[in-house]
């Protein structure tokens, strides 16, 4: 037998387990999407190809919010409410990379621990490996795997950089933002439309001396909210009073995140939005493999050096550089 059908075998093998719920294949496969081997790539997809039909049935949610809101402590424990009410809950968990070892910094699976035992519960933390979506080149692929193996809810975690808003919502259902009490320059990116892309706003923290700051910051959210302009699915976004450490409000913010995928459904825009987010997955992959392409064509790399070091001098203009090395790659066309 073949090393190809071998590999093929492996990997029906593994759809296999991971459908039937097997957490141990799911991590395999999880590990397999993310692998940035050539090799591993084609088993990838397989993966993905086999499994697609038992995907899309699950509740995504994503949470972003600045570091030190308070994410973890949240997730853990809603996660832990959500498997005693019966649901199966998968947390990709997307830390902070190291620039020296380009592991997670973070932990987040050693954070949630008591979520981490539970049978109905998957936690996987990967790292962001300097990815300014906050979110890895492969959660997409992930959550499909997460879905295929059972779990009916998979809450997305991002590490809140900058643009960890925009790149979450191109993967989940639901997007909810995380707030402080009295961070104002939360606020002030509010006024710039971060909340415009919220699906539920939650101050969390609530709780103790935090309490009366946190009724303030909803209502100041509340109060910006209100020159929102209409929205396609005519949902009115909520904003919430939670703590994670307490528990406090986790009902209502989870009963507003089953509400808001009605609303969806019930407005024909769930399937709107999910097909967006598959053509925006499409693009990113198209994007993704043009790039690996052209750094892997050997005149390319041979060339890169040198020019690179003409731009530095000002030998050359930068248009005219990228002109010289793209015809390289497109084989002298411009």
């Amino acid at each position: 037998m073949s090393n190809k059908n071998v590999a093929e075998r492996d990997v029906d093998d593994l759809a296999r387990s991971i459908a039937g719920g097997d957490r141990v294949a799911l991590a395999r496969g999880i590990t397999l999407v993310e692998s940035r081997r050539p090799g591993d790539r084609l088993q990838a997809e397989r993966l993905i190809e086999l499994l697609l039909p038992r995907t899309g049935r699950a509740l995504r949610v994503g949470l972003s919010g600045v570091p030190g809101v308070g994410k973890s402590t949240l997730i853990e424990r809603l996660g832990c409410q959500l498997v005693d009410d019966g649901h199966r809950v998968a947390v990709l968990a997307v830390d902070p990379s190291s620039t020296v070892s380009g592991g997670s910094i973070l932990g987040d699976k050693a954070r949630m621990n008591r979520l981490a035992q539970r049978p109905g519960a998957f936690i996987r933390p990967s790292p962001s490996a300097a990815n300014l979506g906050g979110v890895t080149r492969r959660t997409r692929e992930a959550l499909h795997l997460c879905e295929a193996a059972g779990f009916d809810t998979v809450l997305v975690e991002t590490v809140g950089v900058g643009q960890s808003e925009t790149a979450v919502r191109d993967l989940v259902d639901t997007f909810v933002l995380l707030l402080l009490p009295g961070a104002g320059d939360e606020l002030q990116g509010i006024k710039k439309g971060i909340v415009e892309l919220a699906d539920v706003v939650a101050v969390n923290k609530a709780d103790g001396d935090g309490a009366q700051r946190a009724k303030t910051a909803q209502s100041e959210v509340e109060a910006a909210l209100t020159y929102q302009r209409m929205r396609p699915d005519r949902w009115s976004v909520p904003t919430l009073l939670v703590s994670g450490l307490t528990g406090d409000g986790l009902d209502r913010l989870w009963a507003a995140i089953v509400a808001h995928r009605a609303n969806l459904e019930a407005t024909g825009q769930l399937e709107r939005r999910r097909g967006e987010q598959r053509a925006t997955w499409f693009a990113d992959e198209v994007d993704e493999r043009l790039r690996a392409a052209f750094w892997a064509q050997p005149d390319v790399a041979k060339k890169w050096p040198a020019m690179q070091a003409r731009v530095r001098a000002g030998e050359i203009s930068v248009g005219a550089a990228a002109r010289e090395i793209l015809g390289l790659f497109l084989g002298g066309r411009p």
